[in-house]
């Protein structure tokens, strides 16, 4: 859907400009804060591994520990890393 509007001239230009660099200003914050969070739950862990959800509870079946207290589950930055490490051929 296209929406057509009268605008001076240069106003659509400034705004796609400072709509591209809200959402890149939003992407890389979203980024630093996943790659900079030490603990994880399962569905932020299987992003950062790059796998779907499925995947990474087979990850956890084939030994990829898992913190759980009171049914809370959380996972390691570093023992994604390990994990995927020691897996890796």
């Amino acid at each position: 859907m296209r929406i057509e509007l009268d605008m001076p001239q240069g106003l659509e230009e400034q705004l796609r400009n400072v709509v591209l660099t809200t959402v890149r200003e939003a992407m890389n914050h979203h980024k630093e804060q996943q790659s900079s969070k030490e603990w994880m739950s399962i569905k932020e862990g299987s992003a950062y591994a790059g796998v779907s959800y499925n995947t990474f509870i087979k990850f956890r079946e084939m030994g990829l520990k898992v913190c759980e207290i009171d049914g809370v589950k959380r996972v390691a930055k570093k023992e994604i890393d390990d994990f995927l490490e020691s897996n890796s051929h």
